[in-house]
């Protein structure tokens, strides 16, 4: 039997028994819609919580003082770690894998311009910080550059929060404000960015001057943070062990003593973030997997019900020369034709289902869902495990019918 005699045989069969090749390729669509969808939302929370974690930095790690909780070298307990900037450059020179170390100086300031004030955590900080934080300007502005750094500028780079709650439509570019009651020129506003965690204030409501002039008008040489990127994130345990130790010698503590400095490394976020993820999508896999395999025991049972209907056709075949493998093949492409039927259905559901989806106020909490071409791989994969798991047996059965029962029929 050729391929098209075979398949206008099947949609002669399925119009035949319309309710029930109805039902049975439903369950096949809305299998295949609810694995599309559900992957698109885990996709979509994956790449929001990746994009939230964005707004604190890629790769980062930060390092806060503490104090000594064990004696060492004769020195007691309860002794305060203090950075200075020079310690940045240090663990620069003497760990290979650091890529990037800068110092922050950071303390709460009044902001002033005209009648409106507002606190704002003020930085002190080098140009390099920008690309460490995705600090980025909008268009218009500027960040910190080396020229206000060697000049010790009173230039202020401020959030778009803040800026929005001093200037309001007021363009911030150029206007001076006052820090502290020193005034201070705006060179730039913050591009909006997500941000989901921070260690003093969310950077909309921060702003951001030299490091040498906050050391200026502050009078320290003490600075609150050490920022720091490993070339390579897979060596960032190792270099924490190599901070403590580094850190230990110029500041005489024990390299044991964790609780001597405090870092908060984002790369094990993201080790976390890998593994949690992968965990969400598998179970989010899953229950469209058994979804769909609900749909694949129907149409399972469908084709049973066929080879039984069709035992004297089956018994013919046979008799006319037809080998097992002609009659498996025969039942294996129904049962993926119906599949096929249902699964077309699914995806263009599931892709519609996906795009009404897109503008949910839920963004912010667990992303907005894509259709990947990850996610239709997968979903391939899946539906081709159902059919072939929904027509093995039937076919295994049709094929090894006796001829003489067959035809008695």
């Amino acid at each position: 039997m050729s391929f098209s005699n075979l398949l206008k045989e099947l949609f002669q069969n399925l119009n035949q028994q319309r309710l029930r090749s109805f039902l049975t390729i439903f369950g096949i669509m809305w299998g295949t819609a609810t694995l599309i969808l559900l992957l698109a939302f885990g996709v979509g929370f994956r790449d929001q919580t990746v994009l939230n974690m964005r707004g604190m930095g890629d790769q980062l790690a930060i390092m806060f003082p503490g104090q000594t909780t064990k004696p060492f070298q004769g020195y007691g307990i309860g002794r305060p770690i203090r950075y200075r900037e020079s310690d940045a450059q240090m663990l620069k020179n003497n760990i290979p894998d650091i890529d990037v170390a800068t110092p922050e100086y950071m303390s709460s300031m009044v902001i002033e311009y005209g009648e409106k004030r507002r606190n704002s955590s003020v930085g002190g900080v080098y140009p390099v910080y920008q690309e460490l934080r995705n600090t980025f300007e909008q268009p218009g502005g500027r960040w910190l550059n080396q020229t206000d750094v060697d000049e010790r500028r009173r230039v202020i780079f401020i959030g778009n929060r803040l800026a929005q709650n001093i200037f309001g439509e007021e363009d911030p570019v150029g206007k001076q404000v006052m820090v502290n009651n020193m005034p201070f020129t705006v060179i730039g506003v913050m591009q909006d960015k997500i941000q989901n965690s921070s260690y003093s204030q969310r950077d909309q409501d921060r702003s951001f001057i030299p490091a040498p002039t906050f050391s200026a008008i502050t009078g320290t040489d003490i600075v609150n943070n050490i920022l720091y990127t490993p070339k390579d994130p897979n060596l960032a345990d190792g270099i924490q062990d190599q901070v403590y130790e580094v850190m230990g010698r110029k500041h005489r503590f024990d390299p044991a003593d964790r609780d001597a400095i405090g870092i908060w490394d984002t790369n094990e976020f993201w080790s976390f973030i890998n593994i949690m993820f992968l965990g969400i999508n598998g179970f989010l896999g899953l229950i469209g997997f058994f979804t769909l395999a609900v749909g694949g025991i129907g149409v399972a049972n469908i084709m049973f019900v066929v080879v039984q209907e069709r035992m004297k056709e089956i018994g013919i075949r046979r008799a006319a020369g037809a080998r097992r493998h002609h009659i498996m093949a025969q039942f294996f492409l129904e049962t993926f034709a119906i599949i096929a039927i249902g699964a077309s259905a699914g995806y263009a559901i599931g892709w519609l289902l996906v795009q009404a989806t897109q503008n949910l106020p839920i963004k912010d909490f667990v992303g907005t869902p894509y259709f990947s071409p990850q996610v239709g791989i997968i979903a391939f994969a899946v539906l081709s495990l159902v059919g072939f798991a929904a027509g093995l047996l039937p076919a295994w059965r049709a094929s090894r019918l006796d001829v003489v029962e067959c035809l008695r029929k």
